[in-house]
Formats: C-alpha cells, structure tokens, sequence
C-alpha cells in the first residue's frame, strides 16, 4: 500500500480477482449446504455429516481465498 497512482491498476485488478473468489466461495458453500438439506430432509444424511460438510466447505473457501496471495 502506497500513495503512488501508477499502482492504482494493480490495485483495481486484485480488488476484482478478489470479488471473484468471494462469488465463488459463496456459491460452493450454498450449493453444498443446499445438497446436504435436500439430503438430510431425504433422511440420507445424518447430522455429523452436515456438520463435517458445513466445516469442510469452510475450509474449502479459505484455501480458495488464499489465492489472492498469488
């Protein structure tokens, strides 16, 4: 972080890569958590499976989110 303007193309470039990821990893958790309620209303899934679904996607995301370091 500076106050140099030449940098300030970087800087919109990351902001996008950035918003991307976080559209991504919104619509990975959703629609796993969306399947794990389908499945679970279904009664093919117990509660521990959500839950280690839930904390799975979570991980997912911030190992996704970590690309942005690139």
């Amino acid at each position: 972080m500076t106050d140099e303007l030449k940098r300030l193309p970087q800087a919109i470039e990351i902001a996008h890569r950035t918003r991307n990821i976080v559209w991504q990893n919104i619509g990975f958790a959703l629609g796993v958590k969306g399947i794990f309620l389908i499945i679970g209303v279904l009664g093919m899934a117990t509660m521990w499976e959500a839950v280690f679904a839930d904390v799975g996607v979570a991980l997912l995301a911030i190992l996704n989110s970590t690309r942005i370091l690139r």
